[in-house]
């Protein structure tokens, strides 16, 4: 496999990002214990497309008022339910992104309790949150994030009486980098096969929906759009019927991904309906793989997960095939703006 050192992806996300589970559920009680009004989720660009499946678990399974906010617009926009008694979590690789680090300054200011996912420790947002969680890594640090952010948020949940499976949950958690490298390893050539075919592809549409959006959103906006420059759509499977269908034809670039959830069939209308238009679609559904160790009530959770690993396959053929490296920019942290 192209780029993909299994024993390393099983090491770093499972065993040592695994190991703050003691270090987040620690945070999470002394929190909960203390009382907050409300849980904000917070980033820019990829960040805050991470945090938009934690919204929706939140949304789905638990009464905790939950806010996800870009870093910027929470800045300027006077938002009204940012008080003493919220809980801002926020998140970035370098810890460096200017506008998530201000955002986590204003929190502060608000006298909110301030939660940072960072890789590394030492940074701007690492120094300013009241509670830094590390992932210790830079390499694999989103799928880390991710895990990171299952625990933070069913903590939350589990201490709000609504979610009594937590423990069968969190231990379950462990067999998961196992199995999503089981999954990337069986997905592969169907990543290969896109990437030769979709090479020279000058615009894809890519449809989600529930915990999945936030994915569809991050592949086309940071993987599509900013390290391969290439034109995308992100679509809401809820919202593609008001609109976008009418842009479809028999050659467009199509990439659904279905997930687990209670949205699942809305991402099926969306398939039916591109079956009979285009005949590029590319389906990714995170059902198609076993899961090991994974319960079957759980699974719709860590489609996320599972999804973001199967996606980054794409993405280094992408690199390969294009000839067009996943690190480059053209203005990004180049020019001041």
């Amino acid at each position: 496999m192209l780029k993909f050192d299994k024993e390393q992806f099983v090491e770093l996300v499972g065993n040592v990002g695994l190991s703050k589970r003691e270090e987040i559920e620690k945070v999470v009680d002394e929190i909960s214990n203390k009382g907050f009004k409300n849980i904000f989720l917070i980033g820019s660009g990829g960040t805050i497309a991470m945090m938009l499946p934690y919204e929706y678990i939140f949304k789905s399974n638990s009464s905790i008022e939950v806010h996800a906010e870009i870093a910027a617009e929470l800045l300027v926009m006077n938002n009204r339910h940012l008080s003493k008694d919220s809980v801002c979590i926020f998140a970035s690789v370098t810890g460096t992104t200017k506008e998530t680090v201000a955002a986590a300054e204003f929190c502060k200011e608000k006298g909110a309790t301030t939660i940072g996912l960072v890789a590394l420790p030492d940074t701007p947002l690492g120094d300013v949150v009241d509670y830094r969680i590390s992932t210790g890594h830079e390499k694999h640090s989103f799928d880390t994030f991710f895990l990171h952010l299952q625990l933070i948020t069913f903590r939350f949940i589990h201490n709000q009486n609504e979610f009594s499976q937590y423990e069968k949950f969190a231990n379950e958690l462990a067999a998961l980098p196992e199995a999503m490298a089981g999954a990337m390893e069986e997905f592969d050539s169907r990543a290969e096969e896109f990437a030769i075919r979709h090479k020279d592809t000058k615009y894809h549409m890519l449809v989600g929906a529930g915990n999945l959006w936030g994915n569809t959103y991050s592949y086309a906006m940071c993987i599509l759009e900013e390290m391969q420059w290439i034109k995308s759509k992100s679509i809401h499977a809820a919202e593609f019927f008001h609109g976008t269908l009418e842009l479809v034809e028999e050659d467009t670039s199509m990439i659904i991904f279905k997930g687990e959830d209670e949205t699942r069939p809305l991402a099926e209308r969306v398939e039916r309906f591109a079956e009979k238009i285009t005949n590029e679609l590319f389906i990714l559904d995170t059902k198609d793989y076993a899961l090991p160790g994974i319960s079957e009530e759980f699974r719709k959770h860590v489609a996320i997960n599972v999804n973001w690993a199967l996606t980054g396959r794409i993405s280094v053929y992408l690199e390969r095939e294009r000839d067009h490296s996943l690190d480059i920019r053209r203005y990004y942290r180049k020019m001041d703006y």
